[in-house]
């Protein structure tokens, strides 16, 4: 049975009306509606198969679903150069949000030195879904102890029009403005962000349960 063929089997015609409404800029004869938890079961399923390879090089897939159930096999497996050789290739078919957000490898966590410049090359990236990406990652991996205050200067320095990136933009700086509020408030004081993205960013963090009300005050004067 394909992946398609079993995805098929757990659609719901409901659920596929709002997953439509959830990603517009994608054909919604593409989206079968089918639940995160289904599709996860499928990659497991895909995983433990013989023929995952050919599952996974076989791009680009025609269904919304077929990407998502990729990038959860992507994330995995168990050696980083296999993994992120495996992302590289699949990174220039995602073309919608969820699919760029939805699925974290489990093996970057333990080769940060290894993924950074991988980082830094997604961000850069024209591709709008690579880039998003890659700022994601960053987000993810990088506002811990491995926090370097250069970091937040690849999202601010990417800029770009596209309404998805400046989302992610805006997310990476709430995160970081909870994370680690002393390094990167500097970049909503000197306006440092397009209009767009300062604003989000303030808004996003002042919604968040993880920055303290002194900072939502102090960020909601810097509107």
């Amino acid at each position: 049975m394909t992946v398609y063929e079993r995805l098929l089997e757990v659609k719901d015609p409901e659920y596929q009306e709002f997953q439509a409404k959830l990603v517009p800029n994608i054909p919604s004869d593409t989206i079968l509606g089918v639940r995160t938890p289904q599709m996860r079961q499928v990659a497991k399923e895909v995983n433990a198969d013989p023929e995952k390879d050919a599952f996974l090089h076989d791009l680009p897939h025609k269904y919304y679903e077929e990407n998502l159930v990729h990038f959860f096999v992507i994330a995995m497996i168990k050696d980083f150069e296999t993994c992120v050789k495996a992302v590289e290739e699949f990174l220039p078919y995602v073309d919608c949000w969820p699919v760029s957000d939805q699925s974290t490898p489990k093996v970057f966590k333990k080769n940060h030195e290894k993924l950074l410049p991988y980082i830094r090359k997604w961000i850069a990236s024209d591709h709008v879904y690579t880039s998003r990406f890659g700022m994601r990652m960053l987000m993810n991996e990088f506002l811990g102890e491995d926090f370097r205050e250069e970091y937040p200067e690849l999202v601010a320095e990417r800029g770009g029009d596209d309404y998805y990136l400046k989302m992610m933009e805006a997310w990476y700086f709430a995160t970081a403005l909870a994370k680690r509020y002393d390094e990167t408030v500097v970049y909503i004081e000197e306006r440092r962000l397009d209009e767009w993205v300062h604003k989000k960013s303030i808004q996003k963090a002042i919604e968040s349960y993880r920055v303290t009300d002194e900072h939502k005050e102090y960020l909601k004067s810097l509107r």
